[in-house]
């Protein structure tokens, strides 16, 4: 691969939790998809950086989704508690 060949780029985390990049995934101008791990004895993330170094800019990392709110259920559950528990707690 050369730099000429990359049509666009965009830094990957491994989940939506994590704060730290683990790969950057590459479009070429034949549009093929290559992720390329943050390894700088890789020679297809050293091309990544020589095309950084020319002036080129990755796209910005997808958004991370808001996670879905816990149900009641799922929040007793974490607690460790059950309904009849709760209702014994809170003498109902």
């Amino acid at each position: 691969m050369e730099t000429s060949n990359i049509k666009t780029s965009q830094i990957m985390y491994s989940s939506n939790r994590s704060t730290e990049p683990t790969s950057v995934k590459i479009v070429t101008i034949n549009d093929h998809t290559i992720f390329v791990p943050l390894d700088s004895a890789n020679t297809d993330y050293q091309i990544y950086l020589k095309w950084l170094e020319e002036g080129n800019e990755p796209l910005p990392p997808d958004p991370t989704p808001e996670p879905e709110p816990l149900t009641a259920q799922q929040k007793l559950e974490a607690a460790g508690l059950t309904i009849e528990e709760l209702k014994g707690l809170l003498g109902i």
